[in-house]
């Protein structure tokens, strides 16, 4: 648990150091800390983060590093965690502290396989999480993670738990770093940084590059000789502020040349070392970042004596520094990169494949089996990097990584037909077909709906005549499932069908009642009821009779939508509740947080919008915990939960959890029913994008209803109508019943077409318009009929709409839309109540009407509606009372930080924007406020009330 020694001063760095002995402060003295450390590669990271370790450990603390490794497409899971926990378990005086905590044998590999224990993953979070706080609570804990933009995602989610837990143990705090300028848009680390950031014990400390006259005094204090003026600003102009690239242009000028690249920068300083040691650093370049001085030494193979002269060269150049356990490590990364790409091709093949069998032999400790399968494929030898690749895969399935799991199972298929026949690995399962079935479970489990699909595709591809019944039963159900995720229910239907007919229901068997509860899902996707209520009874009375738990708890779960009541009935939520805690007792993940998002949903549909939140909240743990939050229930709850924060008038928390939450674009559908509401611009472009060439249900869902209401407010019934249609017509299933969002898209068309009727009314020409309007009534009638309390609120706004049509504004039947919309959707509430009041003023009951009106304007205001706030106004005798904000959400946003004085730059950065959207950002708050400059628009912002002053900033 030592620090590395560093020769490089720290210069300028006091306020970063500050910020950082605070937190160390904070968590001691109360709940624990965590800092993301952020800055371009080089800029000084490492550097900061090392003497901050030193500080804390001068003063008492437990410091333990633990680092992320780039190995190409390698999944390493839990890798920085492992370090961590292999220092803590080699170091005798936490021996109790982690006897008391066996998940620390788990993940360093003594464990026992927990495969079909689905609480494992929880089990090894939580014990995690229990180890440091049993140790916070003896002496301050600093946790270090290095380079968090390699994480794997199982390291990520294991982060997110720690720091996402109600409070972090008193005395521990976390500092990760990782390198800003890698997070391309679509890097798997941005979307946990919007989630961690907005956690109370997390903050964020940019690192940025050096002043010009700190670069000025770093090479001054590093120049091993007198520099000239001219010198000195040519590395500070060249520089750019970085640290690293300035420690290598001193080097370079102590060198008496200059390189044109940085490539060359980088090398220099190598070609200077004698050739054992430039030999050694090559060595250490294949292995990695870190290598064990044992395992350098005998890839490298040399005498003793002559390694340690060649490594105390590079280490006295630092371009290697001394690490835990006898390990080296390159200074930086880029060091690192510049060597291995200045090797042949056959220089590293030929190493990657010296380390790849001293690993194999136990020459390298503790190292995984994914790591031998990257040497092996590297230095082209497949069949061990097959085998490797194999036992990588069962490794992250133990560990409960199953995106690892995939991308190992992936490689091993890629390799299969490389690989001759009697070099492969055989044993059970090690066959092709079973193998790719096992891989699209992993994709399955990982989110990845689409690639499940393909995958089990190919298994149905490589099962021919004479496969055997229940693995071929067991691929068609498999598939079939994986389509119903894809919204392709027609040959969903087809391959459950076939897999039922495979084997035959006596004797009863637990493959036949899987095949079973699946052709039960797919029937009632397709509209056969009568087919899955059949099949469903059968076979829940032989699952039962087997112990078929899980499949049990599966069935329950469709029964509860197919009998009675429906899943937002009395009874159908109690089978739910039975199928949830069944699921439970098997350790069926993906079975629970189906009956959790079904007693989620059913809350839903009941109008119980607060009793909806706790189910998706359990659900959501669930997933989490399970590594399925990118699973289509879990998707499709994410999308609920911030459906419920919308409807109940949440809006500003819906939008910042949108922002927050990595979900698939329709999850983020409620947020853009936000922007709808508010104006802003862009809206009808979101909402198209939402399409798609690829069909997917929910996006089509969200998709319609945006661009239905949006022409409906521009006043468009025909393009209303139009998308209202083209929407129904994509979402209606094999059977042809409507989809239940039928209601709410005829409701926000008839708006339309009911402005269209009224404007007409007395000319002759409204006939049309009074048609259509019967025609969208019906079709909300017939798919209103086994909706609950929402879909009826719906349907009696398409009643009133209707009326107003074909004879006038009905009293009586808009004061039962606002009871419709009581208890449920607060803006919809204000958006009857505003046609309520037209119609009781058109009765003379001013006084009512006037009331109706100071409701919904007061919701206006508070949701910042401006749209509908304007119509409010535009009523007869009605005059604007509040200003409201012309400003989006994300343009408050930006404000508020203009406010605190922040750049563009680092607007963009703690929102997670370009520089260049935030400029663009910050030019329209200009404009919309009249204000010739930022201090300008902020003095306004304070005087009109469209921000108030934050008690503090931080530094």
């Amino acid at each position: 648990m030592s620090q590395r020694s560093f020769s490089t001063p720290l210069i300028g760095r006091d306020g970063e150091l500050a910020r950082l002995a605070r937190a160390l402060d904070r968590a001691r003295d109360g709940s624990g800390q965590a800092v993301l450390v952020a800055g371009d590669a080089g800029v000084g990271k490492t550097r900061l983060l090392d003497e901050v370790a030193g500080r804390a450990a001068a003063a008492g603390a437990t410091v333990v590093t633990g680092h992320c490794v780039d190995l190409g497409d390698v999944g390493l899971p839990y890798l920085p965690f492992t370090e961590i926990l292999g220092v803590l378990a080699a170091d005798t005086r936490f021996s109790a502290a982690v006897s008391a905590h066996p998940v620390v044998d788990r993940l360093l590999g003594s464990g026992s396989d927990s495969t079909r224990d689905a609480d494992a993953r929880l089990r090894l979070f939580e014990g995690v999480a229990g180890l440091f706080a049993d140790l916070a609570a003896t002496a301050p804990l600093l946790l270090i993670l290095e380079d968090l933009h390699w994480a794997d995602q199982s390291s990520r989610d294991l982060l997110r738990f720690l720091l996402s837990r109600a409070g972090l143990a008193r005395g521990l705090t976390v500092l990760a770093s990782y390198r800003a300028d890698d997070l391309h848009r679509r890097h798997p680390l941005r979307p946990l940084l919007a989630e961690l950031v907005r956690l109370p014990a997390v903050e964020r400390l940019e690192l940025r590059p050096f002043a010009d006259a700190e670069v000025t005094r770093l090479v001054r204090a590093l120049a091993e000789r007198p520099l000239s003026d001219t010198a000195v600003r040519d590395i500070v102009e060249r520089a750019e502020g970085n640290a690293f690239y300035t420690e290598e242009l001193v080097a370079a000028a102590d060198a008496e040349g200059m390189p044109t690249g940085l490539a060359d920068l980088l090398l220099i300083r190598v070609e200077q070392l004698p050739e054992t040691a430039q030999r050694v650093l090559r060595t250490a370049a294949v292995a990695g970042r870190r290598v064990g001085h044992d395992l350098l030494r005998d890839a490298v193979g040399l005498p003793e004596e002559e390694l340690e002269s060649a490594l105390r060269e590079a280490v006295g150049r630092q371009l290697l520094v001394p690490g835990d356990g006898d390990t080296y490590a390159f200074r930086h990364a880029l060091a690192r990169e510049a060597v291995y790409a200045d090797l042949l091709p056959g220089q590293r093949s030929r190493l990657h494949g010296t380390f790849a069998r001293l690993l194999a032999a136990g020459g390298g400790g503790t190292a995984t089996a994914a790591e031998r399968a990257h040497h092996y494929r590297e230095s082209h030898d497949l069949p061990e990097a097959l085998a490797a690749s194999l036992e990588a895969a069962d490794h992250a399935r133990r560990v409960g990584a199953p995106a690892e799991e995939l991308r190992q199972l992936e490689t091993a298929l890629d390799l299969w037909p490389a690989v001759p026949c009697e070099a492969r690995p055989t044993g059970e399962g090690l066959d092709r077909v079973t193998l790719t079935l096992r891989a699209s479970a992993a994709a399955a489990h990982a989110g990845e709906a689409h690639r499940a699909v393909s995958l089990t595709r190919a298994a149905l591809a490589g099962t021919g005549q004479d496969a055997d019944p229940e693995l071929a039963a067991r691929v068609r159900y498999t598939l079939a499932g994986n389509l119903m995720t894809v919204d392709n229910l027609a040959a969903a239907f087809a391959y459950s069908s076939e897999a039922l007919a495979l084997i035959p229901a006596d004797p009863p068997s637990r493959t036949w009642v899987w095949a079973a509860a699946t052709h039960v899902m797919a029937a009632r996707q397709i509209g056969d009821d009568a087919t899955a209520l059949r099949v469903a009874r059968q076979a829940l009375a032989v699952a039962e009779r087997i112990g078929a738990t899980a499949a049990r708890a599966d069935l329950l779960i469709s029964l509860a939508r197919l009998e009675g009541g429906g899943r937002h009935s009395r009874e159908g939520r109690a089978r739910l509740r039975e199928a949830r805690e069944l699921a439970r007792s098997a350790g069926d993940a993906p079975v629970e947080i189906r009956a959790l998002f079904s007693l989620a949903i059913g809350c839903f549909e009941a109008g119980e919008f607060q009793e909806c939140l706790p189910w998706i909240t359990e659900g959501l743990d669930r997933a989490r915990r399970s590594g399925l939050l990118s699973s289509p229930y879990a998707s499709e709850m994410r999308y609920l939960r911030l459906l419920v924060l919308y409807t109940l008038g949440h809006w500003d928390e819906c939008v910042r959890s949108a922002d927050a939450d990595p979900a698939p674009g329709f999850a983020q559908g409620p947020a853009l029913y936000v922007a709808l509401a508010r104006g802003e611009p862009d809206v009808v472009a979101r909402g198209r994008a939402l399409l798609g060439e690829r069909f997917d249900w929910m996006r089509r869902l969200v998709g319609g209803v945006v661009l239905t209401d949006a022409a409906a407010l521009r006043g468009d019934a025909e393009e209303a109508v139009a998308r209202m249609r083209e929407s129904v017509t994509a979402l209606t299933d094999e059977s042809g019943r409507p989809p239940d969002v039928t209601v709410r898209l005829a409701a926000l068309a008839l708006a339309a077409v009911a402005d269209q009727a009224v404007a007409l009314r007395g000319t002759g020409d409204d006939g049309y318009w009074t048609d259509l309007a019967g025609e969208l009534v019906e079709l909300a009638r017939v798919s209103a009929e086994r909706q609950g309390p929402e879909g009826q609120a719906w349907l009696a706004r398409a009643e009133a709409e209707w009326a107003r049509a074909v004879s006038g504004p009905d009293a009586a039947a808009w004061e039962k839309t606002v009871a419709g919309f009581a208890d449920g959707d607060v803006y919809e509430l204000a958006r009857v109540r505003l046609r309520y009041a037209e119609a009781l003023s058109a009765d003379g009951r001013r006084a009512e009407a006037e009331e109706q009106t100071r409701s919904a304007r007061e919701t206006a205001v508070a949701l910042r509606a401006a749209p509908l706030l304007a119509r409010l106004d535009a009523l007869p005798g009605r005059a604007a009372e509040v200003r409201l904000s012309p400003l989006t959400a994300r343009e408050q946003e930006v404000l508020r930080l203009l406010a605190l004085g922040r750049s563009n730059r680092q607007i963009g950065e703690e929102l997670f924007i370009t520089g260049k959207t935030a400029s663009v950002h910050v030019s329209n708050i200009l404009a919309k406020l009249g204000a010739a400059s930022r201090t300008e628009a902020v003095a306004i912002a304070y005087r009109e009330s469209l921000i108030t002053p934050e008690p503090t900033a931080q530094g």
